[in-house]
């Protein structure tokens, strides 16, 4: 081709798009000159940083540590049955029963029982004969109280509190109710069983007596509570906790078994 023709060429300006086939250019946004955009600089020394969940990094108080280190080892390790068994605490439902069973047997409070002995002791100064009332049925707290219980056979039904510290406390009361063929249950909160004693804590409490009109409920109780822990000895002393691994360690393993079967799928072709 001539070099003229070639000039002619490349000077030649091309078409345009017709109009229809012409894009919508998109019309730019006005904006208001009252409010000027002023974009954030998070480097240093710039601007505050957003809020952020720090709560990873925090320096928890050392009970605080404690306690979630104790949680994560009663999961890593083996646990034996007597420990493991007191993870196995009683339903919300039957354990709601229970309480509300057990509010109508709360001992009095030392304001009660100065009220209780003023109120006699005002009798007495007057001149009115003082006869002794009999003593109403409460529930009786503690360990060493419940044990002289069990092994009376006064107990009707045994509560044991689940977090007990250290669990050494109430190990041997499970297996003493089962040697003296006393009904017992493990339920969840030593706080809980507190509030019933007027405490901030308590390790146990049992049943030693119910009015008339309770038996029905106390009988209903004992049925679903032998069910679940008398009745279940063997299962329960055959049963460990524990050995539970982290997410770190999952997936370290599974993927030294996907090596493995990979590995092992080349070998056989």
């Amino acid at each position: 081709m001539p070099k003229g023709k070639l000039a002619r060429l490349k000077g030649k300006k091309v078409a345009p798009p017709p109009a229809v086939a012409r894009k919508a250019e998109p019309k730019k946004k006005e904006q208001n000159p009252l409010f000027e955009k002023r974009p954030r600089n998070y480097g240093i020394g710039q601007d505050i940083q957003p809020k952020r969940d720090l709560s990873r990094f925090v320096r928890w108080p050392k009970y605080v540590r404690l306690q979630r280190q104790r949680a994560i080892l009663y999961k890593r390790l083996k646990v034996p049955p007597p420990i493991n068994q007191f993870t196995q605490a009683l339903d919300r439902q039957t354990a709601t029963q229970l309480f509300r069973l057990a509010q109508k047997y709360r001992p009095e409070t030392k304001v009660e029982r100065k009220r209780r002995l003023m109120e006699r002791a005002k009798k007495r100064a007057s001149g009115k004969e003082d006869v002794p009332k009999t003593r109403p049925p409460v529930i009786r707290s503690g360990v060493n109280t419940v044990t002289t219980l069990v092994e009376s056979k006064k107990a009707q039904l045994v509560v044991i509190a689940h977090d007990v510290d250290p669990i050494e406390l109430v190990m041997f009361l499970p297996a003493l109710c089962r040697k003296m063929n006393v009904p017992y249950c493990i339920v969840k909160g030593k706080a809980r069983l507190g509030r019933l004693v007027h405490r901030k804590t308590c390790t146990s409490v049992c049943f030693t007596q119910v009015n008339p009109e309770d038996k029905g409920a106390l009988a209903k109780l004992i049925d679903a509570v032998k069910n679940n822990y008398n009745e279940r000895f063997d299962e329960i002393r055959r049963h460990w906790g524990g050995g539970v691994m982290g997410n770190k360690s999952l997936a370290r393993i599974a993927k030294l078994e996907k090596a493995k079967a990979k590995e092992l799928a080349q070998k056989m072709g």
